[in-house]
């Protein structure tokens, strides 16, 4: 696939001083920043102890009580996953390290990455009320704070020499546009790189430290595109594929090449893709499957691979060989980093890494008379607006606590007005839901009139031949104190009706992305055990079977042994039409026969003489 390079203008003059700043710029020791390190957090609310399958070699397991020597010469993983309804900081080795967390309050952190030096992690965190960047200090686990402003600041990404830092920021509560800060001086002018009413994000600054990397959809479409800090006001596109999305560009350790993640629409299928900086004309080159990848070396790339419930880190060769073979993790992730360090970690960190609290998912029981003991009741939801407001007993706990977390990050109360939670058998849903989860009392639909009128908002994920959606929750609060801005385009259900092709496929994404600030509430629901359906295989053609706004608490149950805790055996029977036999016929006498013709004789004429 050769690439046609665009060029798009507009690079902001104050760039220039980047030529004269980082004309020396290489992998050196990073200068510890100034200012005043905050106090190590400690974990001031239970948490859910991190449990995990057992892989050989791979290994994560719920971290030890012991102090764990981060191994060395060989690097850490640095991942931000999703408990107990926030994001926290691990670390990970998959041979030596297990799971370790690093951070355990009551807020998010996110996007990690990790400095040159090997002792300063950057990251991003809700833990002043705002998104600002963060610097923890892995030795002695102190934190800086490095930007205090009510705009969204994540994906901080560092100069060779730990200088400075390039990160997104959302500006006007518009767009993401980037910007580079420096750490040693906190009154140094700020640099805009990106000044385009598009969305720039997810920066990721070469080795070389002469270009920066980074997401835009200026071209129409979300692609890779890179920032030559050697020539002013460039900006060129090398991905260049209208046919795929693109995101979470990452460099090689060397700088020669560049790997991305790439959606096809048509397929949905994500894969990690290498370009070659020294030959940019010639095609990508697939190395697996995929998404945000990192490289360990100049050989080996890990990534997120993601599956319509789960998450998983895997590795693979930048030839395209397995290097790491799924391993599942605890939550979903938000940043994802690798690199060196000889730090010895729980140390000052502890405190975080021992948190083991129950999970926030805690079954109910109501024992009611009359009911046998193998089966359970339905519990009545407090306040919720429903056909009929009741759950299964073991989902209520769940609901209300998913609840109560979805109010408070989104300002308002979603799930108070439902189209449906529990529904008889005696009500028939639509056609092909004959065996809906909603009949098991483990399963709600949202309202579907919050998409209509723009507070929600959903993204199609395809896996295989299946269709699922992502469920964005318009935050009350626009200031930046809820939610996150929006980096991939939402699905148009209603284009259906402007468009044959888009009648045809079922809609279409939006042709941009909807500004504001959303809460993922597909990931948050996912942390209290509810998960999404996917499409019905008919769904391009009939709105109802997108079942884009349906969660089920299945706890690993299939759908008849769900229904079995709710009803006897003989309900699920479906009874066999026997047609009545018929009586043979007899033959019916007749009450007239016909008399057997006989042959009548014929006169004959004579001659007269």
């Amino acid at each position: 696939m050769p690439h046609n390079h665009r060029y798009a203008s507009g690079f902001h003059l104050i760039a220039l001083f980047l030529l004269v700043l980082f004309a020396a710029c290489g992998p050196t020791s990073t200068p510890i920043p100034t200012g005043t390190l905050l106090p190590t957090e400690t974990p001031t609310q239970p948490q859910p102890t991190v449990e995990l399958p057992t892989q050989t070699p791979y290994v994560i397991t719920a971290t030890s009580d012991t102090v764990v020597t981060a191994p060395h010469p060989q690097g850490l993983y640095f991942l931000s996953l999703a408990e107990g309804g926030f994001y926290h900081l691990f670390a990970y080795s998959p041979q030596t390290l297990p799971l370790t967390r690093l951070t355990a309050d009551a807020w998010d952190d996110i996007t990690p990455a990790l400095g040159p030096d090997g002792n300063w992690l950057a990251f991003s965190s809700h833990r002043n009320g705002y998104w600002d960047l963060y610097l923890l200090n892995l030795v002695g686990g102190g934190i800086l704070r490095l930007t205090d402003t009510p705009e969204f600041d994540a994906a901080p990404s560092w100069s060779p020499d730990g200088a400075f830092i390039a990160y997104e920021s959302y500006i006007t509560n518009s767009n993401l546009e980037i910007f580079i800060r420096s750490v040693t001086d906190p009154g140094q002018t700020l640099i805009n790189l990106t000044q385009d009413p598009s969305a720039d994000s997810s920066p990721a600054w070469s080795p070389l430290g002469r270009q920066i990397a980074f997401i835009s959809n200026r071209s129409g479409e979300p692609e890779v595109w890179i920032a030559d800090l050697d020539h002013s006001g460039n900006f060129i596109d090398v991905s260049n594929d209208p046919r795929a999305v693109e995101s979470h560009p990452a460099w090689s350790p060397d700088g020669s090449r560049l790997a991305w993640a790439a959606t096809n629409p048509d397929s949905g299928i994500t894969g990690i893709y290498i370009w070659d900086a020294r030959n940019p004309d010639a095609s990508v080159r697939w190395a697996g499957s995929g998404d945000w990848p990192v490289w360990q070396d100049n050989n080996n790339i890990a990534s997120r691979v993601l599956t319509p419930n789960q998450t998983f880190l895997s590795g693979y060769t930048s030839a395209g060989g397995l290097s790491i073979p799924p391993v599942l993790l605890p939550g979903a992730l938000n940043g994802l980093s690798y690199g060196s360090t000889s730090v010895v970690l729980p140390g000052p960190f502890q405190a975080a890494a021992q948190v083991t609290s129950d999970t926030p998912i805690i079954p109910g029981t109501n024992p009611q008379r009359n009911i046998p003991s193998s089966r359970v009741s339905l519990v009545t939801l407090t306040n919720v607006t429903a056909a009929y407001p009741q759950l299964n007993e073991l989902a209520g706990n769940s609901f209300q606590e998913l609840r109560s977390q979805t109010g408070a990050q989104a300002g308002w109360d979603t799930l108070g007005n439902l189209e449906n939670a529990f529904v008889p058998l005696t009500i028939p849903l639509n056609p092909g839901m004959g065996e809906d989860w909603l009949y098991t009392g483990r399963a709600f639909t949202l309202n579907p009139v919050l998409i209509q009128a723009n507070w929600m908002a959903v993204v199609r994920e395809d896996f295989g031949q299946e269709t699922f959606w992502r469920i964005y929750l318009f935050t009350r609060a626009q200031d930046g104190s809820q939610g996150m801005p929006l980096t991939q385009l939402p699905w148009d259900f209603s284009a259906r009706s402007t468009s044959s092709i888009a009648y045809e496929n079922g809609g279409q994404s939006m042709k941009s992305i909807p500004s504001g600030y959303w809460l993922d509430m597909t990931t948050l629901a996912a942390q209290y055990g509810w998960e999404r359906l996917p499409a019905l295989i008919n769904w391009q053609t009939y709105y109802a079977g997108a079942r884009f706004n349906e969660l089920v608490y299945s706890q690993g149950l299939d759908w008849e042994t769900a229904m079995l805790q709710l009803y006897p055996p003989e309900v699920l029977v479906t009874p066999t039409i026997v047609i009545p036999p018929t009586q043979t016929p007899t033959r019916t006498p007749l009450w007239y026969r016909s008399p057997t013709p006989t042959r009548t004789a014929t006169m004959r004429p004579t001659s007269t003489p």
